[in-house]
C-alpha cells in the first residue's frame, strides 16, 4: 500500500524517468502513421486512381534513369584525369630510365676510380692493392662469386584477396639473418646486393632492399659453403616461419644449391662524420 494523506506527495511510477525509452520501445510508429494504417487495414484509405500510378511509375523511371546516368558520369574518366595520369606515367619512365643511365655511369666512373687508385698504388706500395681488394670485398663495394645457395620466396596463389599470402618484408630479413648466421659472406636479394648500411623494410605494401623497390618473387643469393648454409637454414627459425606461411596462405619456398653464383657490387657509402677509431686529428 503507498501511503496517501494530506501532505503527502503521490509515488512517482517505477520508470517515470523512462518514458520516452518506453514511447520508442512500445509505440515506435508515430501516432499519424498508426491511423494511417489502421484506415487502411479497415478498408477506409482512399483508393489511388490509375493516374495517380502512372505519375508513381513515371517518376520512379525517371529518377532510376537519372541516378544510373549520374553513377556512368561519374565513373567514366573525365579528359583532362586521363590525361594527367598518361603525364605522370610517361614522367615516370622518364625518371627510370634516367636513374638507370646515371646509375651505369656511377658504376662505370667508379669502376675507373678503382682502376686508377690500383695502377697509383701498384707503384708505392703493391700489398696495399691486395688489402683495399679484401676491404672492398668485405664491404660489399665489389661483385663477387663463388658457391652458394639461393632462397626463393613467392606469394600465394590467393594474395590478390588475402593479404596474409603476401611476403613481408620480415619475411625475407629473417632469411637474410638466418644466413648471415649461417656463415654466408655475401647475400644480394633481387639482385640488390646486401652491405653494412643496407636495410630491408616496407613502404606501403612494396618492399624496398637499400632504398630500390623489388617484386615478388623474392631470390635471396648467398655465397658461402652449401652444406653450412643450407643445413643452417633448416635449423633456423626462419625455415619454421616459412614452413608456417607455407601451410596457412600458401607462400611458397624453393632451396636450391648452386656451384658458381653471382652477387653484383654495391653502393660506395661515404661517411661525413664518423671516422677511424685511431684518427687523431682534431675537429676543425
Amino acid at each position: 500500500m503507498t501511503p496517501e494523506g494530506p501532505g503527502m506527495r503521490p509515488a512517482r511510477a517505477v520508470d517515470a524517468s523512462m518514458t520516452l525509452l518506453n514511447e520508442v520501445m512500445h509505440r515506435p510508429l508515430d501516432a499519424g502513421y498508426a491511423e494511417a494504417a489502421q484506415r487502411r487495414a479497415e478498408g477506409a484509405a482512399p483508393s489511388r486512381g490509375a493516374a495517380t500510378v502512372v505519375v508513381l511509375l513515371v517518376i520512379a523511371v525517371l529518377l532510376g534513369f537519372v541516378t544510373t546516368q549520374a553513377v556512368a558520369e561519374l565513373r567514366e574518366p573525365q579528359p583532362g584525369v586521363v590525361a594527367a595520369r598518361t603525364l605522370l606515367q610517361d614522367e615516370i619512365v622518364s625518371s627510370r630510365e634516367q636513374v638507370a643511365a646515371q646509375t651505369a655511369q656511377n658504376a662505370a666512373l667508379g669502376a675507373s676510380i678503382d682502376s686508377l687508385r690500383d695502377s697509383a698504388l701498384e707503384l708505392v706500395d703493391p700489398q696495399m692493392v691486395q688489402t683495399a681488394a679484401r676491404d672492398s670485398f668485405a664491404n660489399g663495394t665489389v661483385a663477387a662469386r663463388g658457391p652458394g645457395i639461393t632462397v626463393t620466396v613467392a606469394d600465394g596463389a590467393d594474395a590478390a584477396t588475402n593479404p596474409g599470402a603476401f611476403v613481408q618484408d620480415t619475411d625475407l630479413q629473417s632469411v637474410v639473418n638466418a644466413l648471415w648466421s649461417s656463415g654466408a659472406e655475401a647475400i644480394a636479394v633481387n639482385g640488390q646486393r646486401l652491405t653494412s648500411t643496407t636495410a630491408i623494410r616496407s613502404a606501403g605494401s612494396a618492399i624496398l632492399v637499400d632504398l630500390v623497390g623489388v617484386a615478388g618473387p623474392y631470390e635471396v643469393v648467398a655465397l658461402g659453403d652449401q652444406n653450412g648454409l643450407e643445413t643452417g637454414l633448416a635449423r633456423s627459425s626462419a625455415a619454421q616461419q616459412l614452413s608456417t606461411l607455407g601451410s596457412q596462405y600458401g607462400i611458397k619456398t624453393n632451396v636450391a644449391t648452386h656451384e658458381e653464383l653471382l652477387v653484383p657490387a654495391g653502393p660506395t657509402r661515404v661517411l661525413f662524420t664518423a671516422r677511424p677509431l685511431d684518427d687523431t686529428k682534431d675537429d676543425q
